[in-house]
């Protein structure tokens, strides 16, 4: 069940979590790490910001470039012994010790690592909200073991691609060649889950089979953690319920005592 914080924030503008970010540098790319704390910032505030790993190696070498101007603060792990993984240990360690504060709301896992499954589960059992982060190949089961899940592919810089300029004719007399903003290009795309989404609105909806955007997608990250909607191509849940025209019909009302406008959906 996903926790009434992570819900209340959702349907709310403002941050309203304290968080611990925690970084497994030996599986997540400092590439992202832009987008990274910019979506965490949707959340919450991060304020506890640890990454975990052997600094001292060459593969940490991008991570160091980035840690002082997002004030990260790297936590050192030499590899006690060949083919262990120290680092997950004293990520674990330190993510205990952090809990027991009781100062969080939740925490952030950057990891691609299932060994982080039981940590998860640990923190929801406390009651703190749990967002995770990985790429494509993270397992399953610590997907569904965070509260929500986002896949980093879609965290990192838009690719664009200018189009290519019609050549112009000969002569001074000729127009400059309008320029086209570029296209951006989604870096992970993949097919839509029409079963799925339909299922999932049928469950959210009122009798008249109307449901509001945001408890459609509060149902959504409940039964698939990982849901989001630029997988799809779209930046937004609001964008994808649009674009879906041949699947859903929808209707903006009137919020009761306000001057916005909520956007409700159904099935078509």
């Amino acid at each position: 069940m996903v926790s009434p914080r992570l819900v209340a924030k959702i349907e709310a503008e403002e941050p309203t979590l304290r968080l611990a970010v925690l970084i497994d540098a030996d599986n997540a790319q400092a590439a992202v790490i832009e987008g990274l704390l910019a979506e965490i910032a949707r959340f919450g505030e991060a304020t506890v910001k640890r990454i975990y790993g052997d600094f001292t190696a060459p593969t940490s070498a991008s991570w160091k470039k980035v840690l002082q101007k997002y004030a990260i603060k790297p936590v050192q792990q030499f590899a006690y012994t060949t083919g262990k993984n120290a680092t997950d240990s004293t990520l674990i360690i330190d993510a205990m010790d952090l809990l027991y504060t009781r100062k969080f709301d939740g925490f952030c896992l950057i990891t691609s690592d299932s060994d982080f499954t039981g940590l998860a589960m640990r923190l929801r059992e406390e009651g703190l909200t749990v967002l995770g982060f990985g790429e494509k190949k993270t397992p399953e089961a610590f997907r569904n073991a965070c509260h929500k899940f986002l896949f980093t592919e879609v965290l990192r810089p838009s690719v664009a691609i200018e189009p290519t300029a019609s050549p112009q004719k000969a002569g001074n007399d000729q127009k400059p060649a309008q320029s086209h903003p570029p296209i951006e290009v989604a870096e992970v795309k993949q097919d839509f889950p029409k079963k799925f989404v339909l299922a999932a609105l049928e469950q959210s909806s009122d009798d008249a089979g109307w449901a509001h955007l945001g408890t459609f997608g509060s149902y959504l990250t409940k039964l698939q953690p990982d849901f989001d909607s630029r997988i799809y191509g779209y930046k937004k849940l609001s964008d994808l319920v649009k674009a879906k025209t041949d699947l859903f019909v929808i209707e903006e009302r009137q919020a009761p005592g306000s001057t916005q406008k909520v956007l409700y959906l159904r099935a078509k």
